[in-house]
């Protein structure tokens, strides 16, 4: 053979068998792969699928794909059984033999038939009704058909296997959330929720047709992998319908909730409610009574009940009789903050007008509270402490009492005690007087 033949140097006969071995091994291998796709429950679906989108645009070219295959593998196989036949001739294979061995295993001699007819577009535009490979160059070229052909297969398996159970399960439990959510009156129109359903409904029963016939839509390729039907199945459509049917359960789940304990809520709302008026009132009296007993002091103003609170609750109480849940679960929300935020409100309407008189009792427990400590210390009877201690008890026993003057007076006499009890221990620091004990109590 000459330096230019394509097939280069003439094999002998142990190269010539093992490259036998390793051709026949390849055949096998690819014989295998190519039956399994042939069988691979996604290609089947493909092949009896209505299919649209970009689904339908690559199953064309995956099935021609396919096609070609089996026309390059019948190509790859008859050179293989050519090649086998020619060794077989002799146990000694004759130059003869060898050299056509060798362009046969080595050479380009490998033609293809309506490889262009096949799956092959571009070049039956050019005119190429056939086209000639090595074996090497014809398994390379198999394995990138089939590649591609996997993977095309497997990601609209996957999708498949994937999304439309899915899409069902969540499908029958919408069903069973509209039926609960129209027993207790959640309807479209008349609740959000119940509009909430409708959407979910079309847009489930959409993205099911759309799975169906073009699954590769939904579908993300792994960023980097080279591996057939690397990727998973795209689920945001579904995971958002999900999370939104599990909200609107929640909310017909609180309705639920308000049907079965309304009648105590209610109560309780009665008895909030109540509790404030009667708070109010006890205000409205402490009140009068302060205005009555302090003197020159702003006492604020005690409003009365609020009657839209009471509104509130007549209509609620309607929409129990009325067994109008959904209505009466928002209502009941909005009315049971309100009925605390009105018992503080008495709470604290209670709390400033009775503060004069809480400042009257502590500028009196002061004052008795000093002149315990002076009778303690034999002081009680002090002309001036005797003095200030009348004069400070009278303006706070009497009404009405004015406090600014009454607090100046527990001062004046909280002063008076203060420097009498300062000077009858400057003699125990010598030590104890005559008569006396020793120390304060």
């Amino acid at each position: 053979m000459g330096g230019a033949d394509p097939a280069g140097p003439v094999l002998d006969r142990d190269e010539v068998d093992r490259a036998l071995a390793r051709l026949g091994a390849e055949h096998e291998a690819i014989e295998t792969s190519l039956l399994a796709l042939q069988d691979h429950a996604g290609r089947r679906l493909l092949e009896g699928a209505r299919l649209t989108g970009v689904t339908e645009e690559r199953w064309a070219v995956t099935e021609a794909s396919i096609t070609l295959l089996w026309a390059y593998f019948d190509a790859y196989a008859g050179a293989l059984r050519t090649a086998r036949e020619i060794r077989a001739r002799r146990r000694w294979s004759s130059r003869e033999d060898l050299v056509e061995l060798t362009g046969l295993l080595r050479g380009t001699g490998v033609t293809v038939p309506g490889a262009a007819a096949a799956g092959a577009p571009a070049l039956a535009a050019a005119g190429v009704l056939s086209q000639s490979f090595s074996l090497a160059g014809l398994v390379d070229r198999m394995n990138e058909l089939y590649a591609s052909s996997l993977d095309m297969v497997v990601a609209a398996d996957a999708v498949w296997s994937a999304l439309p159970a899915r899409i069902d399960l969540l499908a029958a439990e919408l069903q069973r959330t509209r039926r609960l959510a129209h027993s207790v009156g959640v309807r479209p129109g008349e609740h959000p929720a119940g509009d909430d359903l409708e959407r979910i409904t079309r847009t489930l029963t959409r993205l099911r047709e759309q799975v169906v016939s073009d699954p590769l839509a939904h579908w993300v390729p792994a960023q980097g992998s080279s591996a057939p039907g690397g990727g998973r199945p795209d689920t945001t459509v579904y995971d958002r319908e999900a999370r939104a049917l599990e909200e609107v359960r929640r909310e017909i789940d609180a309705v639920l909730g308000v049907r079965q304990d309304a009648e105590q809520r209610l109560i309780r709302l009665r008895d909030v409610l109540s509790r404030a008026d009667r708070t109010l009132a006890e205000a409205r009296t402490a009140r009068g009574e302060v205005l009555a007993k302090i003197a020159a002091t702003e006492v604020p103003v005690v409003s009365g009940p609020p009657t839209a609170l009471q509104e509130q609750l007549s209509a609620a109480a309607e929409y129990r009789r009325q067994a109008q849940w959904h209505r009466l679960s928002p209502l009941l929300e909005s009315l049971e903050q309100k009925a605390e935020d009105e018992l503080l409100r008495a709470r604290e309407s209670l709390t400033a007008v009775t503060a004069p008189l809480a400042v009257r009792a502590e500028l009196r427990g002061r004052l008795d509270a000093y002149r315990a400590k002076v009778t303690r210390h034999g002081l009680a009877e002090d002309p001036l402490l005797v003095e200030r201690y009348d004069a400070a008890r009278r303006m706070l026993w009497s009404a009405p009492c004015d406090l600014r003057v009454a607090e100046q007076a527990v001062l004046r006499y909280q002063h008076a005690a203060a420097e009498l009890l300062g000077a009858a221990r400057v003699p125990r620091q010598g030590g104890p007087r005559d008569g006396e004990g020793g120390g304060e109590s």
